[in-house]
């Protein structure tokens, strides 16, 4: 297994992003590639997860250990795959996540894409009770890759590669149009406006 990809980072898609090691260009998916956007062109460290499967092998990447362990866990709940793990870390709120399973919440588990009343029900069966580490989980990583928010001046192109990255995750433009009016209000960036969409849908 890859344990992490160290390199320069040179490009940031709405689902991946790709870091140069030695000449070798490693493709990452991530939860929300834009969170590294203030490390364009730097070198940075990105904890991996090698999946294989049939018809498709791909390398996820993660800010940290503990959120590639909670990707692992979610990849053994059936009915989930990497593209609705990726959508549940992406909303940046894992102690929610945790504390719906805990509580039995399946209203909250079920606004995630791909999630139905039978996949909500099956992670409250698999993982309840067993997501203690992931409580209070950090996902942002210190240094350079805790990115704040940042302000530009010119925020439509930000907002709309945002709204690229939800529809990459799985959310409809329906749900998008429901949030947009409230990010308009907002001068972010693009990894700022895809969690605060995120929050905002969760709520909804």
């Amino acid at each position: 297994m890859i344990e992490y990809v160290k390199g320069q980072l040179v490009d940031i898609e709405t689902q991946y992003v790709v870091i140069d090691f030695n000449g070798l260009g490693y493709q990452l998916f991530c939860p929300n590639p834009y969170v590294f956007e203030r490390s364009l062109e730097q070198e940075i460290q990105i904890y991996t997860y090698h999946y294989v499967k049939e018809d498709l092998i791909r390398l996820y990447g993660f800010q940290t250990k503990k959120e590639r362990n909670l990707f692992e866990r979610l990849l053994n709940v059936s009915g989930i795959g990497p593209k609705g793990a990726l959508a549940i870390l992406a909303s940046g709120a894992p102690d929610q996540v945790v504390g719906a399973i805990e509580k039995e919440d399946e209203a909250f588990l079920v606004k995630f894409p791909g999630v139905g009343k039978k996949t909500a029900r099956q992670m409250i069966l698999d993982l309840k009770g067993k997501l203690e580490d992931f409580i209070n989980i950090p996902l942002q990583a210190d240094g350079q890759l805790a990115a704040e928010p940042l302000a530009f001046s010119s925020s439509n192109d930000s907002l709309e590669e945002a709204e690229e990255a939800l529809r990459a995750l799985g959310y409809v433009e329906k749900e998008i149009k429901k949030v947009r009016p409230k990010l308009e209000k907002e001068n972010l960036s693009t990894d700022a406006y895809i969690r605060k969409a995120l929050q905002l849908m969760l709520r909804l």
